[in-house]
Protein backbone atom coordinates (compact mmCIF):
# COMPACT_ATOMS: atom_id res chain seq x y z
CA UNK A 1 0.00 0.00 0.00
CA UNK A 2 2.97 2.59 0.85
CA UNK A 3 4.75 1.80 -2.24
CA UNK A 4 1.27 2.48 -4.16
CA UNK A 5 1.22 5.47 -2.51
CA UNK A 6 4.81 6.64 -3.33
CA UNK A 7 4.41 5.44 -7.15
CA UNK A 8 1.08 7.98 -7.60
CA UNK A 9 3.02 10.60 -5.70
CA UNK A 10 5.63 10.15 -8.55
CA UNK A 11 3.55 10.40 -11.14
CA UNK A 12 1.97 13.19 -9.85
CA UNK A 13 5.18 14.83 -10.02
CA UNK A 14 5.98 13.22 -13.35
CA UNK A 15 3.15 14.99 -14.09
CA UNK A 16 3.36 18.44 -12.91
CA UNK A 17 7.28 18.65 -13.97
CA UNK A 18 6.34 17.59 -17.81
CA UNK A 19 3.43 19.37 -18.06
CA UNK A 20 4.57 22.53 -16.72
CA UNK A 21 7.82 22.57 -18.59
CA UNK A 22 5.67 21.86 -21.65
CA UNK A 23 3.27 24.58 -21.37
CA UNK A 24 6.12 27.12 -19.96
CA UNK A 25 8.10 26.91 -22.75
CA UNK A 26 5.46 26.81 -25.31
CA UNK A 27 2.89 30.05 -24.10
CA UNK A 28 -0.63 30.73 -24.85
CA UNK A 29 0.38 31.40 -28.43
CA UNK A 30 1.08 27.55 -29.27
CA UNK A 31 -3.04 27.49 -28.66
CA UNK A 32 -3.85 30.18 -30.81
CA UNK A 33 -4.68 30.12 -34.40
CA UNK A 34 -1.82 31.94 -35.95
CA UNK A 35 -3.99 34.91 -37.19
CA UNK A 36 -4.61 35.66 -33.39
CA UNK A 37 -2.01 39.23 -32.43
CA UNK A 38 -0.04 38.40 -29.44
CA UNK A 39 -1.92 38.19 -26.25
CA UNK A 40 0.47 39.30 -24.09
CA UNK A 41 -2.09 39.30 -20.43
CA UNK A 42 -3.31 35.77 -21.36
CA UNK A 43 0.51 34.17 -22.22
CA UNK A 44 1.84 36.08 -18.99
CA UNK A 45 -1.01 33.95 -17.23
CA UNK A 46 -0.23 30.93 -18.84
CA UNK A 47 3.82 31.24 -18.15
CA UNK A 48 2.96 32.32 -14.92
CA UNK A 49 0.84 29.04 -13.93
CA UNK A 50 2.72 26.91 -15.47
CA UNK A 51 6.01 27.59 -13.78
CA UNK A 52 4.10 27.12 -10.60
CA UNK A 53 2.66 23.88 -11.78
CA UNK A 54 6.25 22.84 -12.95
CA UNK A 55 7.44 24.28 -9.25
CA UNK A 56 5.06 21.71 -7.61
CA UNK A 57 7.00 18.60 -9.15
CA UNK A 58 9.61 19.47 -6.88
CA UNK A 59 7.35 19.45 -3.99
CA UNK A 60 5.80 16.63 -5.07
CA UNK A 61 9.00 14.99 -5.72
CA UNK A 62 10.42 15.86 -2.24
CA UNK A 63 7.46 14.31 -0.45
CA UNK A 64 8.04 10.86 -2.39
CA UNK A 65 11.48 11.21 -0.53
CA UNK A 66 10.19 12.73 2.93
CA UNK A 67 7.13 10.26 2.66
CA UNK A 68 7.56 8.75 5.91
CA UNK A 69 8.02 11.81 7.78
CA UNK A 70 4.45 12.82 6.36
CA UNK A 71 1.23 12.33 7.22
CA UNK A 72 -1.49 15.22 6.21
CA UNK A 73 -0.07 16.95 3.41
CA UNK A 74 -0.46 14.30 1.55
CA UNK A 75 -4.26 14.58 2.13
CA UNK A 76 -3.50 17.70 0.71
CA UNK A 77 -1.78 16.93 -1.90
CA UNK A 78 -4.61 14.15 -3.11
CA UNK A 79 -7.24 16.95 -2.88
CA UNK A 80 -5.16 19.00 -4.76
CA UNK A 81 -4.81 16.53 -7.92
CA UNK A 82 -9.17 16.10 -7.55
CA UNK A 83 -9.71 19.72 -7.99
CA UNK A 84 -7.32 19.67 -11.40
CA UNK A 85 -9.31 17.15 -12.10
CA UNK A 86 -12.43 18.89 -10.87
CA UNK A 87 -11.66 22.17 -12.82
CA UNK A 88 -11.09 20.41 -15.77
CA UNK A 89 -14.49 19.26 -15.42
CA UNK A 90 -16.02 22.55 -15.08
CA UNK A 91 -14.18 23.73 -18.29
CA UNK A 92 -15.88 20.69 -19.81
CA UNK A 93 -19.20 21.80 -18.54
CA UNK A 94 -19.25 25.70 -19.49
CA UNK A 95 -17.13 25.55 -23.13
CA UNK A 96 -17.33 21.67 -23.84
CA UNK A 97 -14.75 19.19 -24.41
CA UNK A 98 -11.18 19.47 -25.19
CA UNK A 99 -11.39 16.34 -26.92
CA UNK A 100 -10.97 12.56 -25.55
CA UNK A 101 -7.02 12.90 -24.36
CA UNK A 102 -8.35 15.78 -22.03
CA UNK A 103 -11.22 14.06 -20.87
CA UNK A 104 -9.23 10.58 -20.22
CA UNK A 105 -7.32 13.36 -18.38
CA UNK A 106 -9.68 14.92 -16.21
CA UNK A 107 -11.08 11.09 -15.16
CA UNK A 108 -7.46 10.02 -14.69
CA UNK A 109 -6.56 13.28 -12.27
CA UNK A 110 -9.73 12.72 -9.95
CA UNK A 111 -9.24 9.08 -9.96
CA UNK A 112 -5.50 9.68 -9.02
CA UNK A 113 -6.29 12.25 -6.58
CA UNK A 114 -8.76 9.71 -4.86
CA UNK A 115 -6.47 7.01 -4.72
CA UNK A 116 -3.93 9.08 -3.11
CA UNK A 117 -6.02 10.32 -0.20
CA UNK A 118 -7.91 6.67 1.06
CA UNK A 119 -4.56 5.16 0.44
CA UNK A 120 -3.32 7.80 2.51
CA UNK A 121 -6.22 7.38 5.19
CA UNK A 122 -5.64 3.65 4.96
CA UNK A 123 -1.80 3.98 5.63
CA UNK A 124 -2.92 5.19 9.12
CA UNK A 125 -6.22 4.12 9.50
Amino acid sequence: MELTLRIFLGLVALICRAGGLNLLTKGAGYFLPNTTPPQRVLDNLVRFLSGIYFGLGFLMAWTVFRFHELTDLIYFIGIVVICSGLGRLYSRIKVGSAGKYFDFIMVFEIALGAGIVLLQYFRFG
